[in-house]
């Protein structure tokens, strides 16, 4: 069970005919009085479903991904689907790269060659990485097994995967990376495998309060002016979390049968990460977009990839120490005085993206936030 298998995609015809068939007779609701506050407005989704159906180019995405080598194994009885690409330098630290929530692998198609080949692309080959980006159990080419495994996805178990993985690759040291739901494994790898760990970096995530006023004290007015602003945009939104972890089994059955409620969904949790309403101020390229939209589609995953939710897996990064911390993008000084209580924080990065999804919005930040956090450690 230990094999590891070449994979390529190569979705059937038939299936990207029909995904666009049924965006064109798909049944559009009415607009509501209001605009974003109510969800995601008819006219703009229409406008993106039609773009879609009819401009958008699965084949030149799905040859993008595959030009990066892919592999499948099985650990623990799920299948897993991963990207593998050496570097040409010799020295090069491996690197698991997980990816966000709801997001793929193709979040990564900016990142990995400046990662694996930053002498081809005008950087310091000192720092290049052999990168491993596995696709999350129940996520797009790692789906779950039918019947599904009652056992619960926690993070742990997810952990348990990447490093039983890397192991399985060969590599004695390695650095990881996470952010959203890849920031939950990261620093969780990197307590579960501390010997093989060199460092566990994560965009954003530590240092917001979690209630335990200890955590508050000898903080300045401005400081908690700060993680107010912080809590009030952890805090808002529409509620999907607690309604993904009680009733997943509900939203699955429309993301399976309507392509155009799984691009609202989609577009619904990117507009309330970032706050982008208007086609202008969208910091991700609707081809990536609808490439994200299309793998949870062709797939039948965007009920599997909520699994964070209704595990209760889903919240914020674990402390840790027994490796060195960095963290990119990350927020307020007064986040790295509350997360240095419980980490190593050894890097702690202001780099800018107009995203929470950092590599799908400014993939050269995030290749920067990572090669700055891996020098530190190496």
């Amino acid at each position: 069970m230990d094999e590891i298998t070449p994979f390529r995609i190569d979705i059937p015809q038939a299936d990207l005919d029909d995904l666009k068939e049924r965006l064109r007779r798909t049944r559009w609701a009415a607009q509501l009085p209001g605009g974003w506050d109510r969800g995601v407005p008819a006219p703009y989704l229409r406008e993106l479903a039609a773009y879609w159906g009819s401009t958008f180019d699965w084949r030149a995405q799905e040859g993008r991904l595959n030009a990066f080598p892919q592999y499948t194994t099985v650990i623990d009885g799920q299948v897993i689907h991963f990207l593998h690409v050496r570097s040409p330098e010799p020295d090069a630290l491996p690197l698991i790269l997980t990816h966000s929530w709801p997001s793929t692998v193709a979040e990564f198609l900016d990142v990995i060659g400046p990662l694996t080949d930053p002498r081809g692309h005008g950087l310091d080959p000192a720092t290049a990485f052999h990168v491993v980006a596995p696709s999350l159990p129940g996520f797009a080419f790692s789906p779950f097994p039918e019947p599904a495994d009652e056992r619960p996805w926690s993070i742990d178990r997810v952990a348990g995967t990447w490093a039983e993985l890397m192991g399985r690759l060969g590599y004695e040291r390695y650095g990881a990376q996470g952010n959203d739901a890849g920031a939950l494994v990261t620093p969780r790898l990197a307590a579960l495998d501390a010997e093989h760990v060199a460092g566990s970096l994560i965009t954003a995530g530590l240092g917001i309060p979690t209630g335990d006023p200890a955590e508050l004290e000898g903080l300045s007015e401005e400081e908690l002016a700060d993680l107010a602003g912080m809590a009030d945009w952890m805090h808002g939104g529409s509620g999907y979390g607690p309604y993904l972890a009680a009733r997943p089994q509900t939203l699955a059955h429309g993301f399976a049968d309507s392509p155009v409620a799984q691009l609202a969904y989609l577009v619904e949790r990117f507009k309330e990460f970032d706050g982008w309403s208007a086609p202008e101020a969208e910091p991700i390229s609707r081809d990536l977009v609808l490439t994200n939209a299309s793998l949870y589609w062709l797939t039948g995953t965007g009920g599997s990839s909520s699994w964070t939710y209704y595990e209760g897996a889903a919240g914020l990064p674990v402390a840790q120490r027994a490796v060195p911390t960095g963290v990119s993008h990350g927020g307020p000084g007064v986040m790295r005085r509350i997360a240095e209580r419980e980490n190593d924080i050894v890097y702690w990065g202001n780099e800018h993206s107009p995203s929470h999804m950092v590599g799908l919005a400014a993939p050269d930040s995030l290749v920067a936030g990572i090669r700055a956090f891996f020098r530190t450690i190496r």
